[in-house]
Protein backbone atom coordinates (compact mmCIF):
# COMPACT_ATOMS: atom_id res chain seq x y z
CA UNK A 1 0.00 0.00 0.00
CA UNK A 2 1.41 3.37 -0.96
CA UNK A 3 2.12 6.06 1.58
CA UNK A 4 -0.65 8.25 0.12
CA UNK A 5 -3.25 5.46 0.47
CA UNK A 6 -2.15 4.79 4.07
CA UNK A 7 -2.42 8.49 4.86
CA UNK A 8 -5.94 8.68 3.37
CA UNK A 9 -7.01 5.54 5.30
CA UNK A 10 -5.65 6.92 8.57
CA UNK A 11 -7.36 10.27 7.96
CA UNK A 12 -10.68 8.59 7.22
CA UNK A 13 -10.36 6.39 10.30
CA UNK A 14 -9.68 9.46 12.46
CA UNK A 15 -12.73 11.24 11.04
CA UNK A 16 -14.93 8.21 11.76
CA UNK A 17 -13.65 7.91 15.34
CA UNK A 18 -14.07 11.64 15.95
CA UNK A 19 -17.59 11.67 14.54
CA UNK A 20 -18.51 8.66 16.67
CA UNK A 21 -17.04 10.45 19.66
CA UNK A 22 -19.67 13.18 19.39
CA UNK A 23 -22.67 12.60 21.56
CA UNK A 24 -26.22 12.93 20.34
CA UNK A 25 -26.96 16.55 19.57
CA UNK A 26 -30.24 17.39 17.89
CA UNK A 27 -31.32 20.92 17.15
CA UNK A 28 -34.28 22.36 15.28
CA UNK A 29 -35.75 25.81 15.26
CA UNK A 30 -38.37 27.91 13.54
CA UNK A 31 -38.56 31.68 13.38
CA UNK A 32 -41.39 33.76 11.94
CA UNK A 33 -40.34 35.95 9.03
CA UNK A 34 -43.29 38.27 9.78
CA UNK A 35 -42.09 39.24 13.26
CA UNK A 36 -39.95 42.30 13.96
CA UNK A 37 -37.77 40.95 16.77
CA UNK A 38 -36.17 44.37 17.17
CA UNK A 39 -39.45 45.55 18.68
CA UNK A 40 -39.20 43.01 21.49
CA UNK A 41 -37.56 44.86 24.36
CA UNK A 42 -39.06 43.10 27.39
CA UNK A 43 -40.06 39.46 27.85
CA UNK A 44 -41.46 37.22 30.56
CA UNK A 45 -40.25 33.64 30.97
CA UNK A 46 -43.17 31.51 32.10
CA UNK A 47 -42.72 28.36 34.19
CA UNK A 48 -41.63 25.53 31.89
CA UNK A 49 -43.51 22.24 31.71
CA UNK A 50 -41.50 19.54 33.40
CA UNK A 51 -41.92 16.23 31.56
CA UNK A 52 -39.16 14.52 33.53
CA UNK A 53 -38.89 12.73 36.85
CA UNK A 54 -36.50 15.41 38.16
CA UNK A 55 -38.67 17.57 40.43
CA UNK A 56 -36.95 20.90 39.76
CA UNK A 57 -35.88 20.42 36.12
CA UNK A 58 -38.34 23.00 34.76
CA UNK A 59 -37.31 25.68 37.24
CA UNK A 60 -33.59 24.99 36.80
CA UNK A 61 -33.83 25.36 33.02
CA UNK A 62 -36.07 28.43 33.39
CA UNK A 63 -33.44 30.18 35.53
CA UNK A 64 -30.74 29.40 32.95
CA UNK A 65 -32.99 30.74 30.16
CA UNK A 66 -33.49 33.98 32.10
CA UNK A 67 -29.74 34.31 32.71
CA UNK A 68 -28.89 33.67 29.07
CA UNK A 69 -31.49 36.15 27.81
CA UNK A 70 -30.10 38.81 30.14
CA UNK A 71 -26.51 37.97 29.17
CA UNK A 72 -27.39 38.24 25.47
CA UNK A 73 -28.34 41.89 25.94
CA UNK A 74 -31.21 41.37 23.50
CA UNK A 75 -34.04 41.96 25.97
CA UNK A 76 -34.98 42.89 29.50
CA UNK A 77 -36.56 40.03 31.46
CA UNK A 78 -39.36 40.31 34.02
CA UNK A 79 -38.47 39.11 37.52
CA UNK A 80 -39.77 35.52 38.02
CA UNK A 81 -41.83 36.52 41.10
CA UNK A 82 -43.75 39.10 39.05
CA UNK A 83 -44.52 36.43 36.44
CA UNK A 84 -45.91 34.06 39.11
CA UNK A 85 -47.95 36.91 40.62
CA UNK A 86 -49.45 37.73 37.20
CA UNK A 87 -50.29 34.07 36.56
CA UNK A 88 -52.05 33.88 39.93
CA UNK A 89 -53.82 37.22 39.44
CA UNK A 90 -55.14 36.08 36.06
CA UNK A 91 -56.12 32.71 37.60
CA UNK A 92 -54.10 30.76 35.09
CA UNK A 93 -52.88 27.26 35.85
CA UNK A 94 -49.13 26.97 35.20
CA UNK A 95 -49.47 23.28 34.28
CA UNK A 96 -51.97 24.01 31.49
CA UNK A 97 -51.16 25.31 28.01
CA UNK A 98 -52.09 28.93 27.44
CA UNK A 99 -54.31 30.02 24.57
CA UNK A 100 -53.78 33.22 22.54
CA UNK A 101 -56.13 35.29 24.73
CA UNK A 102 -54.31 34.21 27.90
CA UNK A 103 -50.95 35.07 26.34
CA UNK A 104 -52.29 38.52 25.45
CA UNK A 105 -53.57 38.97 29.03
CA UNK A 106 -50.17 38.02 30.50
CA UNK A 107 -48.48 40.43 28.09
CA UNK A 108 -50.79 43.28 29.03
CA UNK A 109 -50.44 42.66 32.77
CA UNK A 110 -46.63 42.41 32.66
CA UNK A 111 -46.16 45.04 29.94
CA UNK A 112 -44.08 42.71 27.77
CA UNK A 113 -43.94 42.27 24.01
CA UNK A 114 -43.34 38.52 24.23
CA UNK A 115 -43.44 35.57 26.58
CA UNK A 116 -41.14 32.56 26.56
CA UNK A 117 -42.72 29.21 27.35
CA UNK A 118 -41.81 25.60 26.74
CA UNK A 119 -40.88 22.30 28.30
CA UNK A 120 -38.07 20.12 29.57
CA UNK A 121 -38.29 16.64 28.06
CA UNK A 122 -35.13 15.05 29.46
CA UNK A 123 -33.02 16.07 32.42
CA UNK A 124 -30.49 13.88 34.12
CA UNK A 125 -27.96 11.15 33.67
CA UNK A 126 -28.16 8.50 30.97
CA UNK A 127 -26.50 5.27 31.99
CA UNK A 128 -24.94 2.73 29.62
CA UNK A 129 -23.30 -0.09 31.53
CA UNK A 130 -21.11 1.50 34.16
CA UNK A 131 -20.77 4.80 32.28
CA UNK A 132 -23.15 7.71 32.77
CA UNK A 133 -23.48 11.07 31.10
CA UNK A 134 -26.04 13.88 31.24
CA UNK A 135 -28.83 14.11 28.69
CA UNK A 136 -30.93 17.26 28.41
CA UNK A 137 -33.78 18.01 26.02
CA UNK A 138 -35.69 21.29 25.94
CA UNK A 139 -38.25 23.05 23.77
CA UNK A 140 -38.55 26.82 24.03
CA UNK A 141 -41.11 29.04 22.28
CA UNK A 142 -41.67 32.77 22.08
CA UNK A 143 -45.22 34.07 21.76
CA UNK A 144 -45.98 37.58 20.57
CA UNK A 145 -48.30 39.16 23.16
CA UNK A 146 -50.06 41.37 20.63
CA UNK A 147 -51.34 38.39 18.62
CA UNK A 148 -50.86 35.49 21.05
CA UNK A 149 -49.13 33.53 18.28
CA UNK A 150 -45.85 31.61 18.43
CA UNK A 151 -43.13 33.51 16.56
CA UNK A 152 -40.05 31.44 17.49
CA UNK A 153 -39.44 27.92 18.67
CA UNK A 154 -36.29 25.93 19.29
CA UNK A 155 -35.81 22.33 20.33
CA UNK A 156 -32.43 21.22 21.53
CA UNK A 157 -31.23 17.85 22.81
CA UNK A 158 -27.69 17.22 23.93
CA UNK A 159 -25.77 14.67 25.86
CA UNK A 160 -25.84 10.97 26.35
CA UNK A 161 -22.92 8.59 26.57
CA UNK A 162 -20.49 9.17 23.72
CA UNK A 163 -18.49 6.57 21.81
CA UNK A 164 -15.32 7.92 23.44
CA UNK A 165 -16.89 7.74 26.88
CA UNK A 166 -18.26 4.27 26.33
CA UNK A 167 -15.04 2.79 24.96
CA UNK A 168 -12.26 4.92 26.39
CA UNK A 169 -13.73 6.42 29.57
CA UNK A 170 -13.57 10.00 28.28
CA UNK A 171 -15.03 12.58 30.66
CA UNK A 172 -18.45 13.94 29.79
CA UNK A 173 -19.86 17.33 30.67
CA UNK A 174 -21.76 17.73 33.94
CA UNK A 175 -25.54 18.17 33.99
CA UNK A 176 -25.04 21.89 34.69
CA UNK A 177 -22.64 22.31 31.77
CA UNK A 178 -25.03 20.45 29.46
CA UNK A 179 -28.05 22.55 30.55
CA UNK A 180 -26.11 25.75 29.92
CA UNK A 181 -24.95 24.50 26.51
CA UNK A 182 -28.45 23.44 25.42
CA UNK A 183 -30.10 26.69 26.53
CA UNK A 184 -27.35 28.84 25.05
CA UNK A 185 -27.57 27.09 21.67
CA UNK A 186 -31.36 27.47 21.63
CA UNK A 187 -31.21 31.18 22.52
CA UNK A 188 -28.49 31.80 19.91
CA UNK A 189 -30.99 30.97 17.15
CA UNK A 190 -32.60 34.33 18.02
CA UNK A 191 -29.33 36.22 17.43
CA UNK A 192 -29.75 35.90 13.69
CA UNK A 193 -32.76 38.21 13.78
Amino acid sequence: MSLLKKSVCVSMLCMVVLSLGCRGNVSTYHISQDMDFGSVKRVAVLPLDNLTNEKYAGEIVRQVVISELLASGLVDVVVPGEVIAAIQKLRLKPEESLNAEQIKAVGKDLKVQAVILGSVGKFGEERVGNISAPEISITLMMADTSSGGIVWSATRTSGGVSFMGRHFGARSDTVSETVLKVVREAIQTLYKY
